[in-house]
């Protein structure tokens, strides 16, 4: 079977913001989502270079083995481009972007992914949320303090723990890899998107509108419906037979740019006459002397770092090691050498204290491990207790005999530092009002 894709990319810039920080790109064999952070000295700019290191793999359609060394070489020259500029620009500090791609060869599909953009998969009628947001409150969710629904809700939901740019933390990319089949659909979206249309409705959706160009618009009109308080783009690629297409259906040949990237990056909404629109218009404050997006975001983001710090030594000093205690509660997989190793406490340190140690090395090795489970392994696989850690050192057992394998990490982000120190990782802050 030979499969193309047929493709779309559409984005606005909402009912709130000034500018459109999101990029999108689609073309036959990669698919691509930013959204920018850091205003409009940056946010847009952040997007737009990650599109500009990623679009050229969609020419060179590299082969099945390379589609994952290709993502993470364009990544990582889209993360060293963006520290250049902010280190040469003051207006640019603090710009940063998150970033998904999805690139094919043949029947193969691999994906990076870095922020608290989205892709879902929709399969045989199920829509599948391949990645897991790189948040704050899903790494709560995710170690068990509060649940999924109050996740929705919690005020730090907007806080990033990864993204691509000027930070203050290492760039660490889920990837995956797996088999593509026809009839899936791929829908990349920023949160402009998911974070106020329900995945019920994203889902019904795209069952239920067959033309991806129609279905991004569809999804954007929802959005915009919602109140639109953000940017908000679509990326969709149809994966179909090209030797048995559906009547009618003319795949696209000429890759589509838009948001920050595109020529009509200044394009307002289309959603003003709406009524959420005009509800917009009527309720929007009047503009500062000086656009508030125009403050250099590093100061804000690095003013919730220094306050962290802060607190932590505070919590040192005035509660002993309660801090270190809670650490010693959790549990991760990682290498030790050769071999897979459950690690007692988080994988981070704090000055010259490392917060994590060996709790037990298996014999299970690294090079009986298919290489997605190793990369997952040097990115630390996180378990909420010592009976999950032993029970999915199990499961890489069960890989590396052959058995099904696992599908690629995933992990999660929001805008606002953390409130207490008790959060392991050292969040990157979205500006605010104007963040993506």
């Amino acid at each position: 079977m030979s499969l193309i894709v047929n493709f779309a990319a559409r984005s606005d810039v909402g009912l709130v913001r000034s500018s459109n920080q999101d990029s999108g790109y689609a073309g036959p064999h990669l698919l691509v989502l930013a959204d920018g952070m850091g205003g409009p000295a940056g946010g847009d700019i952040a997007s737009s270079v990650a599109l500009a290191h990623l679009v050229h793999l969609d020419e060179e359609q590299p082969t099945a083995d390379d589609l994952l060394p290709s993502l993470r070489e364009a990544v990582a020259a889209a993360h060293a481009d963006l520290e250049e500029r902010a280190d040469a620009d003051p207006e640019l500090a603090g710009l940063g972007t998150t970033c998904i791609a999805v690139l094919r060869s043949e029947n193969k599909v691999a994906m990076v992914h870095i922020g608290d953009s989205r892709a879902y998969l929709l399969r045989d009628g199920v829509l599948i949320q391949v990645t897991t947001d790189h948040t704050f409150v899903q790494h709560l969710v995710d170690i068990g303090r509060i649940s999924a629904e109050q996740a929705e809700r919690h005020p730090q939901r907007s806080v990033l723990l990864r993204v691509l740019g000027d930070t203050d933390s290492d760039v660490i990319l889920d990837e995956s890899v797996r088999e593509a089949r026809a009839g899936d659909r791929w829908l990349l979206c920023s949160d402009g998107l998911s974070g106020v249309v329900s995945a019920e409705t994203i889902a019904d959706t795209l069952m239920g509108v067959p033309d991806p160009g129609k279905c991004a618009e569809e999804l954007i009109d929802l959005a915009l419906r919602a109140g639109g308080p953000d940017n908000v783009t679509c990326v969709i690629g149809d994966f179909l037979d090209g030797n048995n297409l559906p009547d009618g259906v003319v795949p696209a040949t000429t890759p589509q740019v838009v948001g920050a990237a595109a020529t009509d990056r200044l394009r307002g909404t289309r959603g003003t006459d709406s009524a959420a629109g005009r509800a917009a218009a009527a309720l929007a404050p009047a503009p500062p002397k000086e656009d508030k997006e125009h403050e250099p975001p590093r100061r804000r983001r690095r003013a919730g770092g220094v306050v962290l710090v802060l607190l932590l030594i505070a919590l040192l000093g005035l509660g002993g090691w309660l801090g270190y205690g809670w650490t010693q509660t959790q549990y991760y997989l990682a290498p030790a050498g050769d071999v897979v190793a459950i690690y007692r406490g988080i994988p981070q340190e704090l000055g010259p204290i490392t917060l994590s140690t060996v709790h037990t090395r298996t014999d299970l090795r690294l090079d009986e491990l298919p290489g997605y489970v190793r990369d997952r392994l040097d990115a630390t696989i996180t378990v909420s207790s010592l009976e999950q850690a032993e029970s999915r050192v199990g499961e890489l057992r069960a890989e590396a005999r052959g058995d099904e394998p696992a599908s690629g990490p995933t992990e999660t982000p929001d805008r606002t530092p953390p409130p207490t120190p008790t959060a392991p990782p050292t969040p990157t802050s979205e500006p605010t009002p104007d963040g993506p």
